[in-house]
C-alpha cells in the first residue's frame, strides 16, 4: 500500500503521525512511505532521517493526499485540505466529529474512508489509541492550570501545593478515567488538594485505593459539582464519552459561585467540551476570561509537548497502520474488531452512531458497508 504522512498544519501542531521508525516498519512489510517535507522537524525528526529509513520526501501537502492509498495524520483535516481528499481514500486519524459539524459534512462529501484514532475500541471498552494522548493532556492540564493560576496570568494569584504555613490550592477533576487520573497524580504530586469526581462507584473504589491521601474521591452529581466548583481554585474538565458530545457537568450559570480568578481546562473541548463556556482555543491564544473566570480550551494541547507526544502516540497506532497496510481497510476491520469500532465515515455513509446522533444525520449499519 501506498502510506501518506502529511505535515499538519493545525494552528502550533507540531505532532507527526509517524516516526522513522514507524517507516522501517512500513517498509519492511512491503509498503510504500511518502512523508511531505518538514513533517517531522516539530517532533525532532529530519527528512534525512525518514529518507534513511526508507522514506520519499514529497515537497508539498497537494502531492501526498495526491498519491497515497492511506494518509496517516494526527489532527483532523482542516478546510484547505478537504479538496486533497479523494473518494474511497483511507484517513487514519483523530477525527473528533462529534464536535464539527462541517468537518462531518466535508467527509460525507469527498467519500473517504475515516477510520478514527478516537473510536477504536478494545473488549474492555477502553480505547488505546487516545490513552497516550490523554495521558499527556491529563499532566498537561495540572501544568498549564498552575501556569494560568498565577496572577500575571489572570489567574488568583495561588501557588498549587502552597508552602509552610499556607494552605495548597483547592483542584478539582471531573471525570476519573486516563486524563483525570492523571491530572489528579499530578496536581497531588505537587501537593494541592484534589478533589476527583466519577458516576462510577467501582471506579472511585479504585481510585480511593491508588491515590495519595491528599485525593478525595466524590460521586459526581450536579448538587455535588455545585458544592465543589465554590472551594475550587482550579477545575479540570476530563469527561469523555467515546465518539460523542461530551455532556455540560458546568454551565454558564456556575461561573457565579467560582471564587474570581479559578482557572479551568477543559480537555473535552476537542469533543464539544463538558464546561458549558468552553469554545476552542489554540497554543497561540490558549486563554479567555467569562465572568472573571480564566477559561484554557486549547483542542491539542499535547501539541505543545511534540516530542514525548509523537512516540507516545505511534508507539499505539503504528501496529494498527501496519494491520491496515497489510490487509486493507476492509479486510483488517472484518477481523479486527477493535479497528472495525474506529470506522466513523465510510463512502459517503455515518456508521459511527455517536456521530449520527450528534448532528441528527441518517445512520448506516457498520455491516451495511462491510457485507
Amino acid at each position: 500500500m501506498i502510506i501518506g504522512v502529511p505535515k499538519e498544519i493545525k494552528n502550533n501542531e507540531n505532532r507527526v503521525a509517524l516516526t522513522p521508525a514507524g517507516v522501517a516498519e512500513f517498509k519492511k512489510n512491503g509498503h510504500t512511505v511518502y512523508i511531505q517535507a518538514s513533517a517531522g522537524v516539530g517532533s525532532g525528526f529530519t527528512d534525512e532521517a525518514y529518507e534513511k529509513a526508507g522514506a520519499t520526501i514529497l515537497p508539498t501537502i497537494e502531492a501526498v493526499y495526491e498519491i497515497a492509498e492511506m494518509i496517516v495524520k494526527v489532527k483532523e483535516p482542516i478546510a484547505s485540505e478537504y479538496k486533497l481528499i479523494k473518494e474511497n481514500q483511507l484517513l487514519f486519524t483523530y477525527f473528533h466529529f462529534a464536535s464539527s459539524e462541517e468537518l462531518t459534512h466535508a467527509m460525507l462529501e469527498r467519500k473517504a474512508i475515516c477510520l478514527a484514532y478516537e473510536t477504536v475500541e478494545k473488549a474492555d471498552r477502553s480505547l488505546p489509541l487516545l490513552v497516550p494522548m490523554s495521558e499527556v493532556a491529563g499532566r498537561m492540564a495540572i501544568q498549564e492550570g498552575a501556569k494560568y493560576l498565577e496572577k500575571p496570568m489572570g489567574g488568583r494569584g495561588i501557588l498549587l501545593g502552597g508552602v509552610a504555613g499556607v494552605k495548597p490550592a483547592n483542584v478539582l477533576v471531573l471525570g476519573g478515567g486516563i486524563v483525570g487520573t492523571q491530572a489528579a497524580k499530578m496536581a497531588a504530586g505537587l501537593g494541592a488538594n484534589v478533589t476527583i469526581m466519577d458516576i462510577s462507584l467501582p471506579r472511585l473504589r479504585y481510585l480511593e485505593d491508588v491515590m495519595p491521601a491528599n485525593v478525595d474521591t466524590v460521586m459526581s452529581n450536579e448538587y455535588n459539582v455545585r458544592e465543589a466548583i465554590k472551594l475550587a481554585d482550579l477545575i479540570i474538565g476530563a469527561v469523555l464519552i467515546p465518539g460523542a458530545k461530551a455532556p455540560h457537568l458546568i454551565t454558564r450559570d456556575m461561573l457565579k459561585d467560582m471564587k474570581p480568578g479559578t482557572v479551568l481546562v477543559d480537555v473535552a473541548v476537542d469533543q464539544g467540551g463538558c464546561i458549558e463556556t468552553c469554545t476552542p482555543t489554540t497554543h497561540e491564544n490558549p486563554t479567555f476570561v467569562i465572568d472573571e473566570i480564566v477559561h484554557y480550551c486549547v483542542a491539542n494541547m499535547p501539541g505543545a509537548v511534540p516530542y514525548t507526544s509523537t512516540l507516545a502516540l505511534t508507539n499505539a497506532t503504528l501496529p494498527y497502520a501496519i494491520q491496515l497496510a497489510n490487509k486493507g481497510w476492509e479486510k483488517a476491520c472484518k477481523e479486527n474488531e477493535e479497528l472495525k469500532k474506529g470506522l466513523n465515515v465510510v463512502n459517503g455513509k455515518i456508521v459511527y452512531k455517536g456521530v449520527s446522533e450528534a448532528w441528527k444525520l441518517p445512520y448506516c449499519h457498520i455491516s451495511e458497508v462491510l457485507a
